[in-house]
């Protein structure tokens, strides 16, 4: 059966988190994939920063994109900003749900904070936690599989769940936002479980802070006839500021 590229770029993650080095030959005789399409791989992967290339493979990067606790740290003061702004459109006994990102558990900071009574609806772990004690807050965890060095859910085991609630609103970030295809991310499990809820919320908002805006990565969660309002800290491209105004997605810069 043939695999998708955004498949086998997960498999070579995977390697690499177990392995933290390894050779084209290794990753080929491993899945089953030509050395030639793996070298491409390979460099769109160190293209969106997940590796470094090597002689002959690739080295993970201590600092790379899967890890959660990196990037808790990058753009920390915008992703703040861009939160501020997205805890004023939320609403006393609305139903929201926030993905798994460290953007968003910026926000689950924020209603923690606060004592606005809301559902939260999340597959992010560390969300979860950070709102569990908040006796005006009902904090709902969709359940699937949580793999190692993740702060998120995986897959589709818990999706069920999501037909019990009305999601009023669904905050996301993304690895990426770009001019072609839409939200993307690099992480083909969590791409499955947020088109499912995607499906669902009655408005989705990205909150994408400006280094992620005009990039790409693995693959599509969100098209942008899918998006409602993008919210992020730097003025955006004009040509694609007029692709956002084709699709009716409000931008606001914080």
């Amino acid at each position: 059966m043939k695999m998708f590229a955004s498949e086998r770029r997960n498999k070579i993650i995977n390697l690499l988190q177990e392995q933290k080095r390894i050779t084209v030959k290794d990753i080929a005789l491993q899945i089953g994939v030509s050395e030639a399409t793996l070298r491409a791989d390979l460099n769109k992967m160190e293209n969106d920063g997940l590796l470094t290339r090597t002689h002959g493979g690739a080295v993970i990067n201590d600092e790379n994109e899967t890890s959660f606790s990196a990037r808790k740290k990058r753009n920390k003061e915008e992703k703040i900003q861009i939160c501020k702004n997205a805890f004023e459109l939320i609403e006393e006994k609305q139903c929201i749900l926030l993905d798994a990102s460290s953007t968003a558990l910026e926000l689950a900071r924020l209603l923690n904070q606060s004592s606005k009574r809301v559902t939260v609806v999340t597959s992010g772990i560390q969300t979860a936690f950070e709102l569990k004690d908040n006796p005006d807050i009902t904090t709902i965890l969709i359940g699937g599989v949580v793999t190692k060095k993740s702060a998120s859910i995986e897959g589709t085991l818990g999706i069920d769940i999501l037909d019990s609630v009305n999601i009023d609103i669904m905050f996301t970030s993304a690895n990426a936002l770009s001019f072609e295809n839409g939200l993307e991310d690099f992480n083909l499990y969590e791409v499955q479980l947020k088109k499912e809820i995607i499906r669902r919320a009655s408005k989705v908002i990205a909150l994408i802070d400006s280094t992620k805006i005009g990039k790409s990565s693995s693959a599509v969660f969100a098209k942008f006839d899918q998006i409602d309002r993008i919210i992020t800290d730097q003025p955006i491209d004009p040509l694609f500021n007029s692709k956002l105004d084709s699709h009716q997605i409000e931008t606001i810069i914080v």
